[in-house]
């Protein structure tokens, strides 16, 4: 499957005077796509505790905080002047900066690239080398391999192109000790298994935009069944890995604790929205964005436990 091949946004709907300032900036602010950064330093930072096994360096942890923005903003800015044809037809990403015409497809490459780049010198400079190499890479697998290559072509689109959104933890981990360990490639299969489970109850809830514009999605090809299968299957995955740092030394009773129990109440869920597509419900009743909204605050407190648990031994 294909997507539609014409690209009618980012065609300004008003001369750039038109265009007020304060709106502009909210507007390259939004193409940073701030609410997944947020939720990418939220797994970033608490690695850097365990690392140091205690605080890190405050100004280490805000240095790749600061980097780890600029990279991740570039690569979301990509991503929308990419898909700019695609977020014009769908109703969840019809507002969008390039699509609306505030920013213009030219000024926003140009933003990407310009974040991109000051990212790398950043982490290159301000953090290490090694921090720097890992966090291109993730920006260039995100808009390279996701963007152009994955998404459009192939239901595992997430599965793989999830893989950049686990670098954080790699990158966090390696600014701390110029190195990277069985503890963070732990975290990073984590998050690479919490990513499809993560996003496939979402992409329930809005299959039909996917399928406006020819995304192959797994729910847009698999029935609701399909796919709530499949969440199970990775949740379970997903739990049985973050157990694992307990047996290899690297965490204690308290983050053990805390992990058992976040994943519990998440099978729980996904085996309860599995239950639902069996019976045939669908529409509101599937409940699936339960499980998209559980799921933010899941991979939070178990990062939040990842953190403390170093002051705990």
């Amino acid at each position: 499957m294909t997507a539609v091949e014409s690209r009618p946004a980012g065609v300004l709907t008003e001369s750039p005077g038109h265009r007020p300032f304060g709106a502009r900036a909210k507007a390259f602010v939004a193409l940073t796509k701030p609410r997944v950064i947020e939720l990418l330093l939220m797994t970033t930072v608490p690695v850097m505790f365990l690392a140091a096994e205690g605080v890190p360096d405050l100004w280490l942890v805000l240095a790749t905080c600061i980097g780890g923005y600029l990279s991740a903003g570039g690569a979301g800015a990509f991503n929308m002047w990419y898909d700019r044809d695609i977020d014009a037809l769908m109703d969840r990403t019809s507002q969008r900066p390039v699509v609306t015409g505030m920013v213009s497809p030219r000024e926003c490459l140009a933003f990407a690239t310009a974040l991109t780049v000051g990212s790398t010198l950043w982490f290159w400079f301000l953090v290490n080398p090694l921090s720097a190499v890992l966090s291109l890479g993730a920006n260039a697998f995100y808009v390279v391999v996701y963007t152009m290559i994955l998404k459009r072509r192939t239901a595992q689109n997430i599965v793989w192109g999830g893989i950049a959104g686990c670098m954080p933890v790699i990158i966090g981990w390696s600014a701390v000790t110029n190195s990277v360990s069985w503890a963070a490639l732990v975290l990073f299969l984590v998050i690479f298994f919490w990513t499809p489970p993560h996003y496939w109850p979402l992409s329930m809830k809005v299959k039909d935009d996917y399928e406006r514009v020819g995304v192959p999605m797994l729910p847009v090809i698999a029935g609701n069944k399909a796919v709530a299968k499949q969440i199970v299957v990775y949740s379970w995955v997903m739990v049985a890995v973050s157990l694992a740092l307990q047996p290899l030394g690297y965490t204690g009773w308290f983050y053990t604790v805390v992990a058992a129990a976040l994943g519990g109440f998440w099978l729980k869920e996904a085996h309860a929205l599995q239950a639902r597509a069996k019976a045939g419900i669908t529409g509101a009743k599937l409940k699936e964005m339960r499980l998209f909204h559980w799921s933010i605050t899941y991979v939070s407190l178990l990062f939040v436990a990842v953190a403390v648990d170093p002051f705990l031994r």
